[in-house]
Formats: C-alpha cells, sequence, structure tokens
C-alpha cells in the first residue's frame, strides 16, 4: 500500500550527514558527570526462582559500582555513569553471565531481568562455570539456528527504523521479496510459515498494511517501546512451539517501571510516539506501561520522497501492559496491542479505499507451586480485517472485498527444573478459529458476488520438553509437539532433538532435528468451488497439514569477547503441501504450490501432493557492540525448489520471475505469463545499501536523541517484478523503494 518513489537528488543526505557527524563530536563532554540507575531481577533459567545473593557488577568504571541481589532477587544500582556499559552478574552455584551493549541514558532508568544457569558440581566442592554469553536465546530448550535480540538492537541497525521483522533482515539466512514491506522470507521458504508469538501465546501478525494470510505487511505494529528481550528461531525449533514451518518470532513485553512515573515522545518523519509508565498503587510492585502512535506518510509525500498524488496513508497503534504481582513470586498480567491502517486516494474518475486492523488482548497467570515449579495459564483474543472498496465512477463500477478472522486461545504450561541436570516442560494450546470473507462488483448491472463465505474450526495443540546436561559443556534438548485440525480431522505428531556442545573454550558445535507443521489459512480449507451454475463444493477441507522435516548442524567460535564466528548448514524436505491437480486447465494452476502463496484468498480445488526442499550454507561474522562500535556480516548460500536466490545482503541475487509470453499478452491486451516456465527468469542483480546515524544528549533528568535512518543510500531501484505495458507494447519493469530518509527526534523525562 506504499507508493512508487520519484528520482531525488541527494542534497539532503548531504546536508544531514555532516551536521549529525560533527554533533557526535561533543557527545563526551555532555555526558559529563551525569548517572543513572540500573535496576531489575536476577532469576533461575530453568525454574525462574529468584536468586538472592547475586553480585552484579558494572565492568569498567572507576570508581567501581555493584552491588548483590536481595531476598525476592531484585537489585538496583545507582549512580552509573551514562553511556554504554558492560555487566557480570555472578553467583555461587551458577554459570556467569554477561550483558554487553546496555545503553544507560539520564531519562529513564534501565529495569532488567537476568537469567542465570545453575552450575553441574562435580569432584564434591569443585564447580565448573561457563558463562552465558552475548546473543544467547532465551529460551534455554533452544539448541540451534536461534537467538536473542534486544530492543536496543531494534533501534540501532541500519534501516530497521524500530522494527523487529525489519532489524531480522539483517540475519544471515533471512531475506525479503519487497523492500516496501517487512515480510521476511527465512531460508527460503514462504513468508507465510512464520509463526508471531506474543506473552508466550500466538498472535496474527503484529504488522500495517498487511493482506490477509500473510505474515508481514507495510510495517511494524508494536513499538519498541514495549519490548523487552526476545527470541528469533529460523530452524528446527523447540517442542513447545508448532504452528511453524520457517521460523519463530517471540516476542515479550516488558513490564513498566513499578517505583517512578516516566515518559517518552518520538516525532518524525513517519510521525508521532508516546510512551508513558509507572507504578499502581503506593505499594506491592504492580506498574503499568503504555505506548500511542500516530503516523501519515502524506509528510514524506510532501517532502518529495513519496509521489502520494491525491493519496493518503495513515496508520495508528496502541499497545499496554498491566503487570501485578501475587504471593510467592507469581504474577497476573493484562497485555494488549491494536493497529490502524487505511490506504485512500480519491481523484475526479477513481476511488480507492483501503484498511488492515488488527487487535489482540491476553491475560497472563503464573502461579509457584513449589520452589522448583510453576505453572502458568494464558487465554487470548484477537482479531484481523482487512478490506478495500474501489468506484470508477465513468463506468459506475464498484467492487468491495471483506475479510475478517477470529480466534480465541487458551494455554496451560506447567515447568518443572527437577535437579540442575534435569528440566521438563508440558502445555497445551487450545483454539477456536472463525472467518468471514466477502467478494463482489457492480457496474451498471445486478451485484456480483464472487465470494460469501464464513465459517469456523478448531485447533488442539500439546507438547512435551526434556533438557538434559550431560555434562558441564554438553547438553541435550529433546521434545515432541502434536497438532490436531478439526477441519479434516488433521493430525501430526512432531518429534525434535537439539544438541549443544562446548567443547573448548569459546567453540561450540550443535546440531538440531525435528518435523514442524503449519496451518495453512483458513481461506484455503473453506474455499468454494463451483460444481455448477448454482452448486458448489469445498474440496481442501480434507487437505493434510502442511509439514518439513528439518536437519541442521553449526559451528559457533568466539575468538575475542567482542566478535564470533559462527557456520550453519542445513536441509529442509517440505512435503503434504497444498497443489492444484496435475489435470487442472491452465499453465497457472498446473504450476501453483502454495510454497510460493503469500497472501489472498484461494478459490481453488488443492490436493496435498506437492513436495519442497531448502539447503544451504550460512556464515556470520559478528562484532558486538563495545568500544563505540560494532559490525555484522553474513553470505548465504542456498537452494529453494519445489515440485509441479534471493537473500537479505549488500549484494544478492535478483527476484525471481515467470516469464512474460509478449505474443499472448499483445493478443490479449495484458499480462499473460508462461506458466510452463514459471520462475525461469531473474531480475537483474540486488543491490542496497542503509545508513543510520544518531545522537544522544542527555541532561540531568531527560535524555533526547535524534536520529537519520537512510534506506538504500544509493538511491538504487531494484527490480521487484514486470509487466507487459500494452500502451507502449513493451515489458515494463516494477522497481521498488528508492533512497528513503526517516528523521526521528525522541524526548525520554
Amino acid at each position: 500500500m506504499f507508493f512508487t518513489p520519484k528520482n531525488r537528488p541527494f542534497w539532503r543526505l548531504a546536508i544531514l550527514l555532516p551536521i549529525l557527524f560533527l554533533s557526535t563530536l561533543a557527545v563526551q563532554a555532555q555526558r559529563a558527570g551525569l548517572t543513572q540507575t540500573i535496576k531489575g531481577v536476577v532469576i533461575d533459567q530453568a525454574s525462574e526462582e529468584p536468586i538472592m545473593a547475586a553480585n552484579i557488577l558494572v565492568l569498567e568504571v572507576d570508581p567501581v559500582v555493584g552491588t548483590a541481589t536481595e531476598l525476592d532477587g531484585s537489585f538496583r544500582l545507582e549512580k552509573v555513569p551514562i553511556g554504554r556499559h558492560s555487566l557480570r552478574i555472578s553467583c555461587l552455584g551458577y554459570e556467569d553471565a554477561f550483558i554487553h551493549e546496555l545503553e544507560v541514558g539520564s531519562g529513564k532508568e534501565v529495569i532488567l531481568q537476568i537469567k542465570l544457569t545453575e552450575s553441574l558440581v562435580v569432584m564434591e566442592e569443585v564447580v565448573v562455570k561457563a558463562e552465558r554469553l552475548n546473543g544467547t536465546p532465551n529460551n534455554e530448550m533452544a539448541s540451534v539456528s536461534a537467538r536473542s535480540f534486544s530492543v536496543e538492537q531494534t533501534k540501532r541497525y541500519a534501516a530497521a527504523v524500530n522494527d523487529p521483522a525489519r532489524m531480522a533482515l539483517s540475519f544471515a539466512g533471512v531475506s525479503t521479496r519487497d523492500d516496501e514491506g517487512n515480510e521476511i522470507v527465512i531460508r527460503g521458504n514462504s513468508p507465510r510459515g512464520l509463526l508471531w508469538r506474543m506473552e508466550g501465546i500466538e498472535i496474527p501478525t503484529p504488522n500495517h498494511f498487511s493482506d490477509q494470510g500473510a505474515s508481514g505487511g507495510g510495517i511494524s505494529a508494536l513499538s519498541v517501546n514495549m519490548l523487552a528481550n526476545s527470541d528469533f528461531l529460523v530452524s528446527a525449533f523447540p517442542g513447545e512451539y508448532g504452528n511453524a514451518l520457517s521460523g519463530v518470532f517471540d516476542l515479550r513485553l516488558r513490564n513498566g517501571n513499578n517505583e517512578k512515573r516516566e515518559y517518552a515522545m518520538q516525532a518524525g518523519f513517519l510521525g508521532l510516539d508516546l510512551a508513558a509508565e509507572g507504578p499502581i498503587g503506593e505499594k506491592g510492585g504492580a506498574s503499568y506501561l503504555a505506548n500511542y502512535r500516530y503516523s501519515t506518510l502524506s509528510i514524506l509525500g510532501k517532502l518529495g520522497v513519496f509521489d502520494i498524488a491525491d493519496g493518503e496513508s495513515v496508520f495508528q497503534d496502541a499497545a499496554f501492559k498491566v503487570h501485578v504481582p501475587t504471593k510467592g513470586g507469581g504474577y497476573w498480567s493484562v497485555w494488549g496491542i491494536g493497529g490502524l491502517s487505511s490506504d485512500v486516494f480519491q481523484d475526479s474518475v477513481e476511488q480507492y479505499d483501503y484498511h488492515s486492523n488488527r487487535g489482540v488482548l491476553g491475560v497472563n497467570h503464573r502461579k509457584y507451586l513449589a520452589r522448583n515449579d510453576y505453572i502458568e495459564t494464558i487465554l487470548s483474543y484477537s482479531i484481523n480485517e482487512v478490506g478495500d472498496d474501489d468506484s470508477y465512477l465513468p463506468t459506475n463500477y464498484q467492487d468491495s472485498e471483506q475479510f475478517t478472522t477470529e480466534a480465541l486461545r487458551a494455554s496451560l504450561m506447567y515447568n518443572r527444573k527437577i535437579n540442575a541436570r534435569n528440566t521438563i516442560r508440558l502445555g497445551a494450546i487450545g483454539s477456536r478459529l472463525s472467518y468471514r470473507f466477502e467478494d463482489w462488483f457492480e457496474a451498471n448491472a445486478p451485484r456480483v458476488t464472487l465470494v460469501d463465505e464464513d465459517g469456523n474450526t478448531s485447533t488442539v495443540q500439546a507438547y512435551a520438553q526434556w533438557k538434559r546436561r550431560l555434562g558441564t559443556t554438553l547438553h541435550l534438548n529433546a521434545g515432541v509437539h502434536a497438532t490436531y485440525l478439526a477441519v479434516g480431522e488433521q493430525m501430526a505428531i512432531e518429534p525434535r532433538l537439539g544438541l549443544r556442545w562446548n567443547f573448548r573454550p569459546g567453540q561450540v558445535l550443535s546440531a538440531g532435528a525435528g518435523l514442524h507443521s503449519r496451518r495453512d489459512p483458513l481461506t484455503v480449507y473453506f474455499a468454494r468451488v463451483a460444481t455448477s451454475e448454482d452448486t458448489f463444493s469445498q474440496p481442501n477441507k480434507d487437505l493434510e497439514l502442511p509439514k518439513a522435516a528439518h536437519a541442521v548442524v553449526g559451528y559457533e567460535w568466539r575468538f575475542s569477547p567482542q566478535w564470533r564466528l559462527q557456520t550453519e548448514a542445513y536441509y529442509q524436505h517440505l512435503y503434504d503441501v497444498a497443489i492444484a491437480s496435475p489435470n487442472a486447465e491452465g499453465t497457472y494452476a498446473q504450476s501453483a504450490s502454495a510454497l510460493n502463496f503469500d497472501s489472498g484468498y484461494v478459490a481453488d480445488s488443492l490436493f496435498s501432493d506437492g513436495t519442497g526442499r531448502n539447503y544451504g550454507l550460512e556464515v556470520t561474522v559478528e562484532k558486538f557492540f563495545t568500544n563505540g562500535w560494532y559490525a555484522l556480516g553474513t553470505v548465504s548460500l542456498y537452494e529453494s525448489l519445489y515440485t509441479a536466490a534471493n537473500i537479505r545482503a549488500s549484494v544478492a541475487g535478483g527476484n525471481r520471475l515467470t516469464p512474460i509470453d509478449v505474443e499472448a499478452s499483445r493478443d490479449a491486451g495484458f499480462t499473460v505469463r508462461d506458466h510452463l516456465r514459471a520462475w525461469d527468469d531473474q531480475a537483474a542483480y540486488y543491490f542496497r545499501s542503509d545508513i543510520r546515524v544518531s545522537y544522544r544528549k542527555n541532561r540531568t533528568k531527560t535524555s533526547s536523541i535524534i536520529s537519520l535512518d537512510i534506506q538504500n543510500v544509493t538511491n538504487r531501484e531494484n527490480v521487484w517484478g514486470n509487466f507487459y505495458s500494452g500502451s507502449r507494447d513493451e515489458v515494463r519493469n516494477i522497481t521498488q523503494l528508492g533512497l528513503i530518509p526517516v528523521l526521528n527526534y525522541r524526548l525520554e523525562f
């Protein structure tokens, strides 16, 4: 729903970059004498019980700043100099943990939740310790192809624009087919194979301008002001993750400050962002956190970045979390996110009105049953609406599409740390899914209804996980996930296995394997296929759940505390994929596969006979943010095939295209593709470079940050696709966005 950019000179870049560069020279002088508080809680990684007497030390600070945790695991570090710091957390009987790249500003207190892993005791009194290092996933049962990411990284990465999905495009094996959106392709899979979770339960895609059935959209509908450190997984997921073929975004919302009221405001080319947090009541530790954003692309249009003519794109979203601790270390939390986005165009002959809205409301309750076990219950409701209305005045033509899906989910999870070597986790998830779709048009004639459908179904999922520490350096994670889909009575049993061996200091070998499945959108199962003029059938109700077998091996080398080299090789076999019948009429149907679907409605009879495979090699060299700089370089080589490469990097192969039959297009007057040669063509190579520059000014009780994200700084218009132009009698390219500067100002107080 975004617009084609115009070619623009680089004078904005030439002016803004020197100003911001010169401004950063004064940063150290402005920081002198300013301090802030770091506080939080230290808990056991497996049982999440608070840990008392843990030591927290700010490294490389003179004089030394440190403290120890209280009985409830809480700690408070006061008068920490502002700037970037590293923390070391240690406790007798636990492995040391480190936090790097921690940004401390004068406007807001820093609140942390730190997890420590219990050490294994060998030879009676000798305790062997290892370090919990930067990038280690929050989920201790993830052995391979997983990493955690911080809010600070989401803000810092070039072209991320405070969007977790866009930030993930910097990781190896992750790409996008379209610069205008944030949908992600993981290791060659369909973008629909991605699972979004929030606070431990599945949610619809949290993105604005997202089409029905899509996993991405134009921009995130969730402000990073709300996020805590979260996990991103791309292969061989642990047993608790179901309904995912390609990857998992496991998002966590942070708790608000339970001692002090704090506020933040951000204004920029993309709009306004307001945040507030603070304690609820005088005692008890309850807190609230809330955020609201409003944005319109008309600002960029007026600056000449977009040619929006008579159109306007607007989006707004809100999110909140209320956290109330209970006796015994448990809690209640109520949270929610909602987003509205619209794209409106009107001139003297045409009118277009598109909207994409979504909302999620959740309630979490955790109760500790004993010292080392707890049970967590989650209830959630979500709704997703996508629609558009078109009118062409000269012919009185009108058409309308409206799609609505709803989900009511309940989750129950039991976690028990048996001892330092063994942890188990059991859970079940029930979902009731419903939908309504409507599609019609009319033009000086009675209305013609193409789609008028509604229906509902349910799913039941169950899982079991076991972590076994075979030694101080060898960990085994085993599990199984089961999924039952009521429509068609489909069942999938999915075993999972992961190994992680720290065979030398700083060197790790890892391996993972498992079966995974993901339910297709309801539009696929309930599609109505006409059998005569007045009757129809729903042949897709018996489709199998599409499945994938993952296998991956990895090697990681931390050759320096600030550097790491990581490489992974993987193979994925996909089967039971929905495809059209080989006897279907038309060459398009003969080449159609759900592996290539990204969004939209399906109105064809499909069969679960499709297969696919992805295999490749990824290499990552990463320098963590220390001494004022960081670096991330990735290389991904892969092949993605289906029966009937496109990577995120500075330079990559162009998008795959189905050739256009020029003669047939000339005769028809519109684009006709040769689907017998589906995806044979490839666009020109892809090149894109992004820059982010930011400057923070700290005062006694406030912080202000000005940042400039310049996407596609070379203004290269990469090819997204092509079409046949009847007026010019030629094949023309559709290009992606050119240079986009995004300037923001943020105030914390």
